[in-house]
């Protein structure tokens, strides 16, 4: 059987899903799967183990005849869909794939995740029942041993700063200088900092090491998929409510979440490999949160000196 499952983003979404990804290939072991997603997660997809195909969805404008016609053929052909965007788009996408057997939330679906409550849910927990209500029982954890390791020269013991948040959601942004005071703390206390980001965050690196110079500025200089590897070596893990904090959540490093008044760790916060809750701090105002109380919790997190796992 040709099997599809369509996880289009964003990329906290992306690692949410890395457990259900596990299940459905432990559900069809000897079926092909097909992954739909969007460019910026392909690479990562390909390197997993849970996938035989990776489809794009370029995600075309409802008027776009040439380009609906290109995602319909690409929907279409599968035995079973999983849904696991179950978004207003990726509900549409039903009628375009033929109505075939279908998990999600899609209007006349066979296999709708039929709980009122699903949207007041954690990701994880109704990712799960979702996928319990398709029939699947197995949900072992996923295994990550694809991901790379990083070739990035680290400190022997150190703390891992994730300061950047998507520009559109200013809210979700702890001030760099907060960063900067909570690095120079660590550092103080023989924590290096290790900062991650992506390209258009080097002005957030620049502002930290004013503060603290040993820090260790890696923005723009890994890859995603690294983040794994960089977290698994450190001693603890700050960041914001952002991708990158996922898959630290996923090494097993201790964590420490900041939430600010645009998410709520309730639905969203990054969980563990196992689907462990991390520690989080919420706060209506990210400006009104103290380099202080932070280190507090984050030296707490780190402990004493331990191995690399």
């Amino acid at each position: 059987m040709r099997v599809l499952v369509i996880r289009l983003g964003a990329f906290g979404d992306f690692v949410q899903s890395f457990g259900p990804f596990a299940a459905i290939r432990a559900h069809h072991p000897g079926d092909e799967i097909t992954l739909l997603t969007t460019v910026p997660f392909a690479p990562l997809a390909r390197a997993a183990p849970w996938f035989d195909r990776i489809e794009i969805d370029s995600r075309p404008s409802w008027w776009n005849l040439p380009g609906l016609l290109r995602l319909r053929r690409q929907l279409q052909g599968f035995g079973m869909v999983y849904d696991l965007q179950t978004s207003g788009r990726s509900s549409r996408y039903f009628a375009l794939a033929g109505r075939p057997r279908w998990s999600g939330i899609a209007t006349g679906c066979a296999l709708p995740h039929a709980n009122p409550a699903r949207d007041a849910m954690h990701t994880r927990e109704r990712q799960r029942e979702q996928l319990e209500m398709a029939g699947i029982a197995d949900f072992p954890p996923p295994d990550l041993s694809w991901l790379p390791r990083s070739e990035a020269t680290l400190p022997r013991r150190f703390a891992l700063l994730a300061p950047g948040a998507a520009v559109r959601r200013p809210g979700k942004r702890w001030p760099p200088e907060h960063y900067g005071l909570l690095a120079r703390m660590l550092a103080d206390r023989g924590i290096m900092p290790v900062i991650i980001g992506g390209r258009g965050e080097e002005d957030i690196g620049k502002i930290i090491r004013l503060f603290c110079r040993d820090a260790v500025d890696l923005i723009g200089k890994t890859s995603l998929a690294e983040i794994h590897d960089i977290a698994r070596q450190s001693c603890v893990a700050v960041g914001n409510d952002t991708g990158p904090m996922h898959l630290a959540a996923m090494s097993g490093s201790p964590s420490l979440v900041l939430f600010g008044p645009e998410s709520d760790p309730a639905l969203t916060a990054p969980r563990g490999a196992r689907g462990e809750w991390l520690a989080v701090i919420k706060v209506d105002d990210m400006q009104t949160l103290t380099p202080d109380e932070v280190f507090t919790r984050a030296f707490a997190l780190a402990g004493p000196e331990r191995r690399p796992r």
